[in-house]
């Protein structure tokens, strides 16, 4: 089923997904913290990713770079110089807006809206945006008027200054994406981990953007988690790898993390939409309760960001082939996947209602392998919990699992239900004392026998 915002918004705080960033000082605007759940459902998509795409290849290696990189980084990247987007200010309220954006919408909502004559319908170009906006036909999101400011480009980064004093020359940026730090690495890594071409470098961290206009829970923030691949390959076989990508990414979204096939679309950008160091792009999308938007960017970057390095800093990223003798720069094929966007989908897909004797309740219908918790681990009364703790210490090394012996079992189960755990054990000693426990599933409420000493391998065929 499908769950408004606002409602998976109060879930998420209420059974420690995610709350409020800062909540008791009244919060801060688009800060959000992971909670008990939140943060274990996280990390199981993330090393998910990690499993199928570094452990059970040889062609992968892992990188972990700094947040905070040398200036220069960004000036090669054309960070420093053209990222940003068009901004401009309501002069009634004082809230700032991206022209594009409302647009965009405007044209959306109505295929008749005025388009001045002189406008050539680039919302990339300033003085085509203010041509736009000077028309006065769109109002202000906050207050309602229509009174703006000129349209003005502002940069996304946000920035800091290293060391004691805040001149120039200790300005620094914290990093808008987590790719450069492969780029930047690249001579490192083919010659530290001896991996020939083709091979790919996967990363996961903080990147941080000061978006205008961050939005829907933890889809748009300022700060946010990435896991990108930077897929080097030979010039002339970047196609080839681009449709073997686009293949793996739409197999761990359905087969792997679970997803509703229904529910993942993949777009093309046409030729006219893709970024200025892309050949062919495209992005993953998932139905989100506010319509279908990105998950994961898929582009060939080409040679771009390893030239543009190599021009900046005088150094040489190019690779040598030893299987032709060959020497030139790699071309790159790359899977950006928001994590943050990601594990919003993750939620959005497990929620479910269900409606029994007792009213209606909440059943999060994570995969086994997704799920925060995998086991619970449930005294049938108090008296029996020395078999049930004794069985807690025989499974969580195995598991992340979750123990409760307070309210009937029905409640306890209804409460394992709502956290998304996959399998809840039953403890009491006549089973127990026979070396076998009964297990029930989430999804059907069907119980199982299974014997103590095949419970792990039982568990983990079902693929926890």
């Amino acid at each position: 089923m499908s769950v408004e915002m606002s409602t998976l918004v109060t879930f998420a705080k209420t059974k420690g997904f995610v709350y409020q960033g800062s909540e008791i000082y009244g919060g801060l605007a688009n800060s959000w913290d992971y909670g008990p759940l939140g943060i274990l459902l996280k990390d199981n998509i993330k090393n998910l990713w990690t499993r199928e795409f570094v452990q059970k290849r040889k062609d992968m290696v892992l990188l972990d770079a700094a947040i905070m990189m040398n200036p220069n980084v960004w000036v090669a990247s054309g960070h420093v110089g053209s990222f940003s987007d068009p901004l401009m200010e309501c002069k009634d309220c004082n809230t700032r807006h991206r022209a594009d954006k409302l647009i965009e919408e405007a044209l959306e909502k109505d295929a008749g809206f005025p388009v001045p004559t002189n406008w050539a319908g680039d919302k990339t170009a300033l003085e085509d945006l203010n041509v736009y906006m000077k028309l006065g036909h769109i109002a202000c999101p906050n207050c309602g008027k229509k009174n703006w400011g000129d349209v003005k480009r502002f940069n996304l980064m946000l920035s800091t200054h290293q060391g004691t004093t805040e001149d120039a020359t200790a300005l620094v940026y914290l990093r808008p994406e987590t790719a450069q730090g492969i780029f930047v690495n690249f001579p490192n890594i083919a010659r530290s981990s001896r991996k020939k071409i083709p091979f790919g470098v996967a990363q996961a961290g903080k990147a941080f953007r000061n978006e205008i206009t961050p939005k829907n829970f933890i889809f748009r923030t300022r700060e946010f988690e990435q896991i990108e691949i930077e897929y080097f390959c030979k010039p002339g076989t970047d196609a080839e790898n681009f449709e073997n990508w686009l293949s793996e990414e739409q197999r761990f979204f359905t087969e792997v993390l679970g997803f509703k096939s229904d529910k993942v679309q993949f777009v093309e950008i046409p030729a006219e939409g893709l970024p200025h160091y892309s050949k062919r792009a495209g992005d993953f999308e998932y139905l989100f309760p506010f319509g279908w938007w990105e998950i994961s960017t898929l582009a060939n970057r080409t040679d771009y960001d390893l030239r543009a390095h190599m021009e900046l800093s005088k150094q040489d990223l190019s690779y040598f082939d030893p299987f032709d003798n060959t020497k030139y720069v790699p071309y790159v094929i790359e899977p950006s996947i928001g994590l943050s966007r990601l594990t919003l989908a993750a939620m959005c897909d497990a929620y479910d209602e269900v409606t029994t004797e007792e009213g209606s309740r909440v059943v999060m219908r994570f995969a086994p392998a997704v799920a925060p918790i995998k086991v619970g681990i449930y005294p049938l009364v108090k008296k029996f919990a020395p078999q049930a703790e004794e069985l807690f210490a025989r499974l969580s090394s195995e598991f992340m699992c979750d123990y409760d012996e307070s309210g009937t079992i029905g409640k306890r189960y209804a409460r394992a239900d709502e956290t998304g755990i996959p399998y809840s054990i039953c403890v009491e000693p006549e089973n127990y004392d026979a070396g076998q426990v009964t297990v029930r599933d989430r999804d059907s409420w069907e119980q199982e026998v299974v014997k103590l000493d095949e419970l792990v391998t039982w568990l983990k065929n079902k693929g926890c």
